[in-house]
């Protein structure tokens, strides 16, 4: 996915660079697979700020994602890719042949019409879900679950994508995007491919007024408070 840049007729334009979307598709979202969300503004059960700079923002719905990839053996034809408020990465809706419908993480790579798999016997490809025992070592792997059929839990933000290093016996050694080094079980399911919409990082925003339609408030320096302000007083 690329960006698009704007010509600088504003001063906030200047430097302002935006996901262009061109991949997507112009779908609205599937409304069985969706949750109302309400804003919590960063506050507790209590009513009590424990998350400061959040508030505001626009209207979300939550999107249900499955990170288990439990339907073994069923192929699945990707129906659409599509925009999700809550994560920086880019969904896909797969079409079961049984008729059903669920939402994944897109990976790097994968196109509408693309047919997709998960289980032990699904061809180690981009966007199939198979145990780690049964991935090639060296591949780029997503959405690695830490508990076997937990569902994915660990490398799920856009662009990131973890190398299979080793697997040997019941355990796998697994680079994370931090570097760390990391073992899991074999049996656990994982994703081939990079997570979709590398370019977030790049993303400049251009104004205070788009941080606010997402939900972020202003944060003051605590160097520029009076001690009476601070939050630790």
């Amino acid at each position: 996915m690329t960006l698009k840049k704007f010509k600088p007729v504003t001063p906030s334009l200047r430097f302002t660079e935006l996901p262009s979307y061109k991949g997507l598709s112009k779908v609205k979202p599937h409304k069985p697979l969706l949750l109302p969300k309400k804003s919590s503004s960063g506050r507790n059960v209590y009513g009590r700020v424990t998350m400061r700079r959040r508030g505001g923002g626009h209207k979300k719905q939550l999107r249900i994602l499955d990170f288990k990839r439990e339907k073994y053996g069923i192929p699945a034809k990707v129906g659409s890719l599509e925009y999700d408020p809550n994560r920086t990465a880019r969904i896909a809706l797969l079409h079961y042949a049984d008729g059903e419908k669920r939402y994944i993480l897109a990976p790097e790579g994968i196109k509408v019409g693309d047919v997709l798999m998960s289980g032990p016997d699904a061809e180690p490809k981009v966007g199939n879900a198979l145990p780690i025992e049964k991935i090639p070592v060296g591949m780029i792997i997503h959405n690695i679950e830490l508990k076997y059929k937990q569902g994915g839990s660990l490398v799920r933000s856009a662009g990131s994508g973890a190398v299979l290093m080793a697997c040997e016996g019941n355990k796998a050694q697994l680079k994370l995007p931090s570097g760390e080094i990391r073992m899991v079980d074999s049996k656990n399911m994982a994703t081939v491919g990079a997570v979709g919409n590398a370019e977030h990082n790049t993303v400049d925003l251009g104004k205070a007024g788009r941080s606010r339609w997402l939900g972020i408030r202003p944060s003051v320096r605590g160097v520029a408070m009076n001690p009476v302000d601070h939050p630790h007083g």
